[in-house]
Parts: C-alpha cells; structure tokens; sequence
C-alpha cells in the first residue's frame, strides 16, 4: 500500500512539475490570459499552493525555483521539438500520406517524450529530496485525498455513461 501511494503521489508530483515546466516554457508562446489576472502562471499557483499546502520554507521555495529553472532550457528544447513533429505529422495527415516518414517521425517523438520523462522524474525526485519527512508524508495524504476524489469522479461519471471503471490499486 505504500508502494502504491509513493507512486500515486510521484504521478501527482510529476504532473504538478510537467505543468509548471510546460507553462513556464509556453510563456514566450502566445498563451491565453491567465486566469487569475496578469502575471499569474499555473506553475506560480501550483508552487504557492504546495507552498501553503505543505509548509514550505522560504529556502525550500528558493530551491524549488531554482531547480525549476535549471531544467527550463533542456525541457524548453525538447518541447519545441516535440511541437515540430507534431506540426510534421499534422501536415501528413492532412496531405500526402508517407508511411514510412510518419513512423520515423512517431519514432523520434517517442524518443523525446522519454528524454522528457527521464528529465521530469529527476526533477520532481530532486523536489521531493527537498521536503522534510513530514512534508512527504503530507504530500502523500494530499495525494491520496486527490486520487480518492478522482476514483469518486470517475465512478460517478462512468454511472452515467456507462463503460467500466478503473480498478482499485
């Protein structure tokens, strides 16, 4: 069972970090307002919330910042990539189909998409590394509080539409 909420909160985690990265790296994109007036970044609003959430210190948050933009630049290109490819493939689907350049391209993107993996895991490893033992473990409490949720949304909403739910791990 520890095993099971270790990695449900890593998931969190990892999600939290790819969201941060990826807004972080959108920001010279045309991006659409922000939701919460100028300024105010989901990777803002996720680090104030763990903030809060967590207890961090200001040395914890400095860290945390520093970390995230040390991996800013390597995560930054591999998006852009990544946004090649898939602008690639866009134009395959939608003129000459060229099998074999599709999967070259799917190749490729497979393989950014580990490199970016490799790269998100060591950094929210290198967050978590900075969290006191509490801090994990209340980490871990608010990551099972959001997979209990998640589950309950899921069931109730695959009532109503009808497919199976997922099991319980």
């Amino acid at each position: 069972m520890k095993s099971i909420r270790f990695r449900v909160m890593l998931a969190g985690l990892a999600v939290l970090m790819g969201t941060m990265i990826a807004r972080s790296q959108t920001a010279d994109m045309a991006a659409p307002p922000p939701p919460h007036g100028p300024g105010f970044e989901m990777g803002e609003h996720m680090l104030q919330y763990y903030t809060k959430a967590l207890n961090l210190t200001d040395e914890q948050q400095a860290q945390a910042k520093t970390m995230l933009q040390n991996a800013k630049p390597s995560m930054k290109a591999l998006f852009q990539q990544q946004r090649q490819i898939d602008q690639q493939l866009h134009g395959y689907a939608e003129g000459t189909y060229d099998a074999k350049q599709v999967q070259a391209l799917a190749q490729q993107k497979g393989q950014i998409e580990a490199q970016m993996e490799v790269a998100r895991t060591q950094l929210h490893n290198q967050l978590y590394q900075l969290l006191t033992p509490d801090q994990q473990s209340q980490l871990k409490q608010l990551e099972a509080q959001r997979k209990a949720e998640m589950q309950q949304r899921w069931q109730q909403h695959s009532q109503q539409e009808g497919p199976p739910a997922p099991p319980a791990d």
